[in-house]
């Protein structure tokens, strides 16, 4: 199921870029040395919407905040684990070769527990002109 889940991703990311082969610069968001970004194009038919590809290094001990994102977002595991926390849930420790899909709004955050860096490729389908994440306090 999980290699269907990323095949998925894979097609439907060379999909958007064969589609709307021309670049178009994602809202401004502060630089991550983390993040690595292999294109940004707007979402074919619906120029209210951008899709993303891009490769994220979580280093060890290391990760985000609680956040949500403006859009959908789906991530393959690619080296190392990744704990992903979705709030109200218990965290899942997901593997190389895992995958898993983030609905707009849902708040949720990465975390790497190990002692080895982890990375990640995500697909994003973001609306335009939004920051691409919004940090959300943690609630009891």
């Amino acid at each position: 199921m999980n290699r269907l889940l990323v095949s998925s991703v894979i097609v439907a990311a060379g999909m958007a870029c064969t589609a709307a082969w021309s670049q178009t610069p994602a809202p401004a968001t502060p630089p991550n040395p983390n993040v690595t970004v292999y294109y940004t194009t707007p979402l074919e038919n619906d120029s209210s919407r951008y899709v993303r590809l891009q490769s994220v290094t979580i280093p060890p001990k290391q990760g985000n905040n609680f956040h949500r994102h403006p859009g959908d977002q789906w991530t393959a595991i690619q080296e190392g684990e990744v704990t992903l926390t979705i709030q109200g849930q218990e965290p899942k420790t997901l593997k190389t070769g895992d995958s898993f899909y983030i609905p707009r709004g849902t708040i949720h955050r990465n975390q790497n527990l190990t002692d080895k860096p982890a990375r990640t490729i995500e697909l994003n389908i973001m609306d335009k002109d939004k920051p691409l994440l919004e940090p959300v306090p943690v609630t009891q």
